[in-house]
């Protein structure tokens, strides 16, 4: 398993990797409404001049099976920064192997090397095995409103 970091030449995987998750949220009653992405916009805001949000890959033989987008926050109050994780999929086939650890590993080793207060997040209740992986991690939830559940870890 080997973690590596989106280029530019990705653009057509993110975009990729985007609907699956999508695809995933809408079977579990997550996602309802329509895509508003594109590869333009992607190459825009995630390579563009200043980059908005950043992507993570994570590999078996050279062949892409999850991925993680995540951005850094900014708390005034505590001075230092945090990650938002917008998006974490693994391909359904390819679970429970060691994927999704690894990218959240790599996402918490970012954070700590830029001295971040912590990681968080967003998932659906109904994302029943997402939920048992984060506890797993050592995630707390830190509200529920409806169907979601905002979760928190400091690695």
């Amino acid at each position: 398993m080997r973690v590596r970091p989106a280029i530019p030449d990705d653009v057509s995987l993110i975009f990729s990797f985007i609907k699956k998750k999508a695809e995933f949220d809408r079977n579990i009653g997550a996602f309802s409404g329509e895509l508003q992405v594109s590869e333009a916009k992607i190459r825009k805001t995630l390579f563009g001049k200043i980059p908005f949000s950043y992507v993570l890959f994570a590999e078996i033989a050279e062949c892409e099976i999850g991925f993680a987008l995540y951005g850094f926050r900014y708390s005034s109050f505590a001075g230092q920064p945090s990650i938002w994780l917008d998006d974490l999929y693994v391909d359904e086939e390819m679970r429970s192997q060691g994927a999704g650890a690894a990218l959240m590993s790599h996402v918490a080793k970012i954070a700590n090397q830029n001295d971040c207060t912590h990681i968080a997040w967003n998932t659906d209740v109904r994302n029943i095995r997402g939920l048992n992986f984060y506890y797993r991690l050592g995630a707390d939830i830190t509200e529920q409103k409806g169907n979601r559940c905002f979760l928190m870890w400091t690695p």
